[in-house]
């Protein structure tokens, strides 16, 4: 029996990845397949030393698709574990999908924000190679690292990247306003993942 198509959610790269966010909180309400796969992904691996296992779990945007991991986890609150899987994958695949630009943007930023580029981690030079190298390395950590270290990884990269957008990006977005405006999206991902690490430090992330 063949399975109805499911429609079309196109992954668009670059700033219109993260100009789809709303401005508010996200729904307070999520599925139970969402809480149980975001659950298993970051619990249950936990301290894995099976690389194959390493690998699928950062290569899952790829794998599965972002538009499937956006119909599980695009709508949790941001102060859960699914909503930050969703923001640890968009990142990623923003980043594989134009390389190029993250890191302009990120070589732009890191001198405007250099504590955050030491807990992002250090490259130099930061090219396409590296940023990509960069993320993968973050999203390791939710096998086999510390979650709440993972999540404030990603919050400084994003805040190093949005600063580089900020002062670039204008050059390379149909207007000014809407480079600024990707930009504060980013700010606003990196708040998001800063809470939600306090939170996991406490032992609230749900």
């Amino acid at each position: 029996m063949s399975e109805t198509p499911r429609p079309h959610r196109p992954a668009l790269p670059g700033a219109r990845h993260f100009e789809a966010m709303t401005d508010g909180a996200d729904p307070a309400e999520r599925s139970t397949a969402a809480d149980r796969c975001a659950t298993l992904l970051v619990r249950g691996t936990h301290g894995s030393e099976d690389e194959a296992v390493v690998a699928r779990v950062v290569r899952l945007a790829e794998t599965e698709g972002l538009d499937t991991l956006a119909d599980l986890w695009s709508g949790s609150p941001a102060g859960s574990l699914a909503g930050c899987l969703w923001r640890l994958y968009l990142l990623r695949t923003w980043v594989y999908a134009d390389p190029v630009a993250a890191a302009r943007e990120f070589e732009a930023g890191r001198g405007q924000t250099p504590v955050h580029e030491v807990v992002a981690g250090v490259i130099d030079p930061p090219g396409p190679d590296e940023v990509r190298l960069l993320v993968d390395a973050v999203l390791r950590g939710v096998v086999h690292g510390d979650f709440e270290d993972t999540l404030w990884r990603a919050a400084a990269f994003a805040r190093v990247v949005a600063a580089g957008r900020a002062r670039v990006g204008a050059t390379h977005a149909p207007t000014p306003y809407a480079s600024d405006l990707s930009a504060a999206k980013l700010v606003t991902m990196a708040e998001q993942l800063e809470a939600a690490a306090r939170l996991e430090r406490s032992g609230e992330l749900g």
